[in-house]
Parts: structure tokens; sequence; C-alpha cells
């Protein structure tokens, strides 16, 4: 009986979804293991073999843990909203939800064809009103919250008016965007709505709120830090400019603490982690306040080194600082202008990444509250405006950017340290004695001086001596931004959000959803509003509580609807709670499921997450947790990161001077140094076999190429009749439809099967690290395979090999070794090192010629994570009629394992042999006269004397001979 891929894959893939073999439901006698993918966007290229590493990767450990006894939840869904369905839409005029659902069917159909055990009963996509129900719910309840400081937590924004009513501000310690509001009780009772609903903002969770953005206008969105590179937008290519418009944001900041600590209770590697760290930034320093020279004007700076204050030469105010207009002087406007100009252009992450020198002086000086001298205050965009203040004190001999800004502008260097070298390698001077603090000549406040202070004694007496002063504050800073929350696009959720008379309120939540409208085109409308903007129904009837026509708008009952949509992190927050519970119309998650679950217990994605959606859903579910939403604090327990799978492209090289418009001539790789002019061309890699091209394919596949000729590898010419080999070039790149490497995972099963795909992407090396794919490597799986299948039939009598007899001793450990050897591998995502002890094993099993049904059984249960589809079919042909994903995991016997023999390399005057077996127990007495007396010892020493016999039991055996 042949091993015939085809038929098995396609029998079992019908079977499983026959018998729902994969649905899961709370089980409270299992215990229970969460694994979940970071769920894909449907783009309408499809999966190529990148993609799945990762699905597979979760896929062979939630198989092992339902083996294990464990209820494994193993969910998938689609991220669904996204720029490139929208785009496709403003191109074609088709709705981005009729080829977003042609999408996910290719991927459904796909996906299918690897054999995933995904519980699809429970699939969710981000643009089924259904799902964003749920997040339209939680965006609701961000907004009738704010962030409690003392208690450490989200409270209802209720508690917080009946505060204010009372005790107006006073007591207050809550987050908020602006800390200088400050209001009685009386003033608060004497707002009218608006003014109340304006203070409110300052406080909710989900606010609106004027922020710098990256505006596309070629686009008509505003793009996340990732949408742009170098002033462009990824999609499209179009300009991309700083913009200050009134938005959607979450206070993310509020929950910065808690997002470091959260850290520490998790399994996730350290490079990821020190990510997080860094993106949240932890600083804690002083607050100073410094005043415009001959203004009223004062503006404050946060400083992690206050001693060093009386280094200072020079401020510097964010380009987008509400300060920079108040100290330009009128000889200086016309090149702040210009420069602020030259910003616009600038995303922050472009700022934060190229570390060149540029700025524009304001015309104004500060006043150094320390010194009493005058500063010049710069304008820069290496300083942003929202980490600390938007303003900074620059101490160029101790900070590497000051340092470079004042030598580009030939400002002031002054060291404090003593014996500090002013160069690019010793900014960060932490230690030693402080000097020139204050300088020589120049007064101090009460002569306050750090001079002979160690670094660690400045910094306390400066705290405590700002403070006393009442010049500035203790403060702890954050560099985490709160979110913005807003795309000015049609293809996303919808706010619940109406306006009354310009107040913002919520669509009562037993209305929800609010479903999107339909449009007739998906751009901006001509007057600049959102694509929203042109629905013709997207009005809320506060009486009748459902959407209205537009027409019927009359700001008293009926008020029109926000015209953003949320971003795609939005319907990523929280889909793994959704999961959990998906078809629940009454609550995001019911608490029975979510206290059964928990939390994912393996989460698998890229390393492209690790500032965005990790932090947004981290920041989602703690607001949750707050109100008992969700059980656990943290999301996901482990995160494994998986790598990337980076194609092998070919070339052929066009001989330029050879070549005209309608016949161009390419050389071989091996030729192609012997021409001066020759240009490497991405040739689609289904053409090229061993990096051998099919040269007569090739002037198929492309008009321009129809009357190609060749110089083959051997310098023989097609022009000339020859038929010789022409050899192509190669790199290891990204995977990229423009690089023509890209292999499609439906080419691979369909030539080799799902299960040699799934081996062959486990064995290309570590799950974490990136790797290139060789189509011409993966036959070696293949084999593997059939190898796999021949323990159990003989091809040539169509034999069932399978018998009952006594394994031997070798047979048995074989097969314990490998038990161990996969158990402890899966559990660290060793999977290519299982894959080796795979093979070997087979081997071992097959020169044995034993083929014990006990010992084959347990191989079957070994491989059906990595192969599941021949694991089912040996299964049954075993005779079992349950499947195989139900089996017991095998465990190993030491017993078997132990060995009885060891092998030893003999060695005359350090140069090795030939190997010797001896007993295991072998002393070294025994171990030296059973080597002498061996034949082949003869050699060796014939006419020479032995001087001494070194020997270490287990490792060594040397002979010194003279």
């Amino acid at each position: 009986m042949d091993y015939d891929f085809r038929e098995i894959e396609k029998k079992w893939q019908k079977q499983w979804a026959d018998d729902k073999t994969y649905k899961v439901t709370e089980d409270p006698d299992k215990p229970k293991y969460y694994v979940l993918n970071m769920f894909p966007y449907p783009s309408g290229a499809g999966l190529h073999v990148g993609h799945p590493l990762g699905y597979i990767a979760s896929d062979i450990y939630a198989r092992y843990k339902r083996l294990k006894g464990f209820n494994v939840l193993n969910p998938m869904g689609y991220d669904a909203y996204g720029l490139p369905a929208e785009q496709y839409a403003i191109k074609t005029g088709q709705h981005p939800a009729v080829t977003t659902n042609e999408n996910i069917n290719h991927y459904r159909e796909q996906l299918d064809k690897i054999g995933f055990s995904f519980d699809w009963d429970r699939e969710v996509k981000t643009c089924d009103p259904h799902y964003y129900h749920w997040t339209q719910w939680a965006f609701e309840k961000m907004f009738n919250s704010y962030y409690d400081n003392d208690l450490q937590k989200a409270q209802p924004i209720d508690k917080l008016i009946e505060h204010l009513e009372t005790k107006g501000t006073e007591g207050l310690n809550v987050a908020q965007s602006d800390n200088t509001l400050s209001f009685t009780a009386v003033e608060w009772k004497a707002m009218d709505d608006k003014q109340k609903s304006e203070a409110l903002m300052n406080y909710r969770i989900a606010f609106k709120g004027e922020t710098m953005v990256n505006w596309c206008a070629g686009l008509g969105t505003v793009l996340a830090n990732d949408e742009v590179v170098e002033g462009v937008s990824i999609r499209g290519g179009f300009p991309v400019v700083q913009k200050k418009m009134s938005q959607w944001c979450l206070r993310t900041s509020a929950y910065a603490q808690r997002l470091l600590d959260g850290l520490d209770t998790i399994q996730w590697s350290d490079s990821i982690k020190d990510t997080q760290r860094n993106w949240i930034g932890r600083s804690e320093g002083t607050e100073v306040e410094f005043s415009v020279k001959d203004s009223d004007v004062k503006f404050t700076i946060f400083t992690t080194r206050a001693d060093t204050m009386f280094g200072v030469t020079f401020m510097v105010l964010a380009p987008e600082s509400e300060y920079v207009q108040q100290v330009t002087t009128a000889a200086q406007k016309a090149g702040v202008d210009k420069y602020l100009n030259y910003v616009k252009s600038r995303t922050e992450l472009d700022r934060m990444s190229d570390h060149k020198v540029t700025g524009v002086f304001s015309g104004s000086y500060a006043v150094n509250p320390f010194t009493g001298d005058n500063i010049p205050i710069w304008i820069s965009e290496y300083v942003l405006a929202g980490y600390g203040t938007g303003a900074i004190m620059a101490v160029p001999a101790h900070d590497s950017r000051d340092y470079a800004f004042a030598k580009h502008f030939n400002l002031p260097i002054i060291p404090l340290i003593e014996g500090a070298d002013v160069s690019e390698e010793s900014f960060d001077a932490k230690e030693g004695i402080v000097m020139n603090s204050p300088r020589e000549g120049h007064k101090s406040i009460d002569g306050f001086s750090l001079n002979g202070c160690t670094v660690k004694e400045a910094i306390a007496k400066t705290k405590k001596f700002v403070t006393e002063k009442g010049i500035g504050r203790v403060k702890v800073n954050y560099r985490l931004r709160d979110a913005i929350f807003s795309r000015q696009r049609y293809w996303g959720e919808p706010f619940p959000v109406y306006y009354d008379n310009g107040i913002p309120r919520m669509v009562p939540g037993q209305y929800l959803p609010v479903e999107l409208p339909e449009i007739t085109e998906y751009k901006p409308t001509d007057n600049g509003e959102p694509p929203l903007g042109r629905a013709k129904k997207w009005a809320w009837d506060t009486v009748n509580n459902q959407i209205v026509e537009n027409t019927r708008i009359d700001n008293k009952t009926v008020f029109p609807l926000d015209l953003y949509t949320m971003p795609g992190f939005a319907g990523s927050s929280a889909y793994y709670l959704r999961y959990m519970d998906p078809h629940n119309d009454k609550a995001l998650v019911s608490k029975a499921a979510d206290e059964y679950w928990r939390h994912v217990d393996l989460y698998v994605g890229g390393t492209e997450h690790a500032t965005g959606h990790l932090i947004y859903s981290r920041f989602w579910n703690k607001f949750l947790h707050d109100y008992g939403v969700s059980c656990e604090e943290e999301p996901f327990q482990k995160l494994v990161n998986q790598g990337m799978i980076q194609g092998r492209s070919n070339f052929v090289y066009r001989a330029n001077e050879l070549s005209t418009a309608d016949k161009p001539v390419f050389v071989s790789f091996g030729q192609r140094k012997n021409y001066q002019d020759v240009t490497p061309i991405h040739v689609w890699i289904n053409l090229v076999k061993n990096d051998i091209l099919d040269t007569e394919a090739f002037k198929k596949w492309s008009p321009e190429y129809a009357n190609a000729e060749f110089i083959f590898e051997d310098g023989s010419k097609s022009a000339d009749g020859a038929e010789g080999k022409y050899v192509c070039g190669w790199a290891i790149e990204k995977m990229s439809k423009s690089m023509y490497n890209v292999v499609n995972p439906d080419d691979i099963v369909r030539d080799y099967g799902a299960d040699t795909l799934r081996l062959y992407e486990m064995f290309l090396g570590p799950v974490e690290a990136s790797k290139p794919w060789d189509t011409n490597g993966i036959d070696g799986c293949f084999r593997f395979l059939k190898k796999l299948w021949a323990l159990f039939w003989d091809n040539r009598t169509d034999k069932f090999l399978v018998d009952d007899a006594e394994p031997s001793k070798d047979s048995l450990k074989s097969v314990h070794k490998l038990i161990k050897k996969v158990t402890q591998d899966t559990e660290m995502f060793s999977y290519n090192t299982s894959i080796s002890a795979f093979m070997i094993c087979v081997n071992e099993l097959g020169q044995q010629k034993y083929h014990n049904r006990t010992l084959l059984s347990d191989l079957v249960v070994l491989i059906a994570p990595f192969a599941p589809h021949i694991a089912e079919e040996l299964w049954h042909q075993l005779g079992n009629t349950t499947t195989v994903c139900d089996a017991k995991w095998p465990a190993w016997d030491e017993r078997y394992l132990v060995e009885n023999e060891m092998q030893m390399t003999v060695s005359f005057n350090g140069k090795a042999r030939f190997q010797k077996m001896f007993a295991a127990d072998a002393d070294k007495d025994t171990i030296g006269k059973e080597t002498l007396a061996d034949d082949r010892c003869a050699k060796y020493m014939e006419g020479k004397k032995v001087i001494k016999v070194i020997i270490v039991p287990g490792r060594i055996i040397n002979i010194v001979v003279k």
C-alpha cells in the first residue's frame, strides 16, 4: 500500500470537519490550556509559506497539550479592517466587505489544507457587527470612566462628578490631560453642559483632544507611525505631514506603571520586555520652572538630573510646543516658520531614529532659576512635545544629543564633574565629584552649591532644594503616550457617538452596535470630511433610538453621528476574550467562560507588535479587569515570537552591451564577469529548479523576453543552436511579490502534502529564528514520511507489517529515547531537533526490522502533532476507532535508556586511530587490558615500547609509545 498523501489528507480533513474533532467546550474535569495566534489580516494575495510558520508551531503545541490530557482552546479569526481593502474600494468602487470576505474565504481554504486544529465554531471577524458591538461597548465604558491614581484603577465617571459637585478639583488625584485645571464646586455647578463636557474630557479614559498626528492627504486619513516611512505612506507613497487635529484618544498613559509592573509576572523574552520597558519609559526626576526674560511667559522642564542646572547653556522647545509662538521674536519669525514647515514632514519615529542636527533660534532667552543667567531658547525636532513637558534644559557636557547640538551651533559646553573629559564618550558622568556648581564668578540662589558632592549626593540635594524653594517638584514621568484612536476612513468600526450641539454623547448601550452605513464612494468628501460624510443616513434619533436620514437632523432630538472610525488595533485589543465566548449576545464574555479559560497560556506572533498591539491589548485588558470583565490582569502568560521565513530569490543577468530592446541577451551566472555592463533581474522562482533556468518557460513568462537569447554556463550560445545550461544567481531576501520569490503553500501541499509542509517549516531551524526557504530541501522531509510509512507497509507485497512480536532491546531503546527527546524538545519549542530525532529513530527501526504494535503506536502518537494526517491514517490502520487526537501521550521508561556499553576512541600518541566498545561499568584496568589485546593495536605498537596508557572512562584512551 503506497503512501498516497493526497487521498489521506483529503479524507481526514473532511472527517475532522464532519466529526467536529476540534470543537472545544468548557470541561471542569480537565485542566485548560489556551493557545492563540495573532490573527491575520486577510490580504488579496493569500498566504505564502512564511505566514503559517507561527500557526504550525502553535498547532503542534496545542495538539501536544491535548494528548497530554488538557482541554485545549485553539481558535482562529481575522483582523478584517484595514487600508488595503479601502484603497481597493476607492479604485474599483467595490464595497470593502466584498473583497474582505472573498479574501477570508481564500485564507480559510488555505488554512484548512494545512490541517490546523482550529475550533472554527469560535471564528471571529473584526468587521462583523456582532463582534464590533463589544469594541463599541468597551469604548463607551472607557468614555464613562476616569483613572483614580490612589486606587490605581478605573472608576465610573459618575463618582468623579460627585466629587466635583461637592469639592471641585480639590483633593483629586486622577489621571488627566491638563494638570493645571482647577475649579471649585461652585464654579462646577455654574458651568453649562458644554463647559462640563469639556472639563470632563480632561479626565475620561476615552477622550477627545487636540493632538499631533501623521496626516496623509493622499489617503485622507491619519496614519500610525508604523504606516509611515521617510515622510511618505507605506501604502501608496503619499506625503505625510504632522498636523494638530481633534482626535479620539485612549488614556493609556494612566496605566503606565501597571504595564511596567505586569512585565515581571509573565513569561516573555527579555528582549520584548526590554522593548516595552523602553517604550513606556519610566524616569524619576524633577520638574523645574523657567521664566522667559522680559516676559510673563514661564514654562516647565522635566529632568532626571536636576543636579546639572549649573551646566545648562541653552534651552530647547519641541516644534509643536505652544510656547514656540510666544517666545519667537519678530526678527526670528521667518526662520522659525520655515523650520516648522520642514518639521511637519517628519514623523516622531523619524525624529527619534534620525540623529541629524537641525534647529533654529527663537530670539528669546530663559532665566536659569539657580543662577539668573540668560540662556538662549532654541527650537529643535530632537525634542518631542509628548514626552515630559515638550521643553528641555540642555547640558551638552553630559548629554549626547545636547552635545551634538551645541557643537553644531557653536554653543558653550561646561563640564560639571571633576576630571570629566568632555567628549562623545563621557556624557553619562554619574560618578565623581561635582565642580563648577556654581561656576566661578557666578551667583546662585541663597549661595546654593553642589561643589564637593558626589553625583548621587548632588541629585538628592537638588531635589530637596527645588521642592523647598517652590521652583519645582519631584515627579515620575513616562514616555508612553495616550493612544490616538481616530481614523478618517470608512472601513473600520464606527464610533457609537452623536453630537448634541457639539457635545459628544454615547448611543445607549442596549442599541449597539452602530453599524457602518452604505455609501457610494469610499474617499473623503469634496469639503475634506471623512468618507462617512457621504452617508445619507447617518444621524441618531434620540426619541426612537435608531439611525435615521441626515435630512431629519434638527439638533433637538436628531443629531449627527461621528464621522471617524476606530483604528485597526481597536478590534484586536480584546479578541482573545471574545474567543472564550464568541456567541454571547449579552456580554463580551460570560463570567463562567472567563473564569474557566482565564488568560492565554501561549501566544504566538511576530516581534513587530511589541510596541503596538501588545501594549494596547494589555492596557485594554487591565481596564476590563478593573471592572471585573476579565478575571486576569495580564492577558498573555507566555509569548513566543516566531521568526521570518525568507525567500530564496533567483536572478538572470542581462548583458546590456549585447541586448536590444526587442532581443535581450542573458548571460549565465559563471559568464557574467566576462561582460562589463550586466544587470541582475529577479526571475520567478517557479521557472528555476536547483538554480537552473527553464529558458523556454522564461521566454513565455513575459512578452519582453519572448525573443531572449542566452549565453550558457559553458559559454555556448542559444543563438548558435546550443542547448546548454543557464545557471541563475540567488540571494536570501524577504518574501515579496516584487521579487518573484513568494512560495504558495498550496503548491507545496499539492506536490508533497500538508504533513511535509508542516515538518519542513519546523525543520528549517528554531521557531524564533529567521531562516531561508529553499524548496530544493523539502524532499528530505517527504522521504522521511515515506520511510515512516514503510515501517507499517511493505509496498512491494502490499503487506501490513505490524505484529505483536516481542520488541528487541534496541527497538525499545530507540523508541523510548525518542519519547524522552520529543517530549522535552516540544516543551521548549525545539521542533527542529524533535524532527531530527524522528528521522534517526525511523532509520534505526527500519534497520532493526522490528514492527511491534505497541512501539509503533507510541511512534504514531508522537508524530501526530507534527504530521497529523499520516498519524491519523496509521492510527486507524493499527485498529483504533477513535481519533489519534484523543490518544495518550506516551511516557518513557528510563530502564530502556540505560547504556550497557560505551564507545571510546583509542589514540596513539594523541592521534585517534579506531573506536572500541566496552561494558558500561568497565574499570580502567579492564579497559586497558582489553584495548592492548585488540588486534588493531598491533600495527601501531610494532617495534615500539608502551610508555604509559592514559584512560578516562567514557572519554579517552591514549597509548603513549616510543
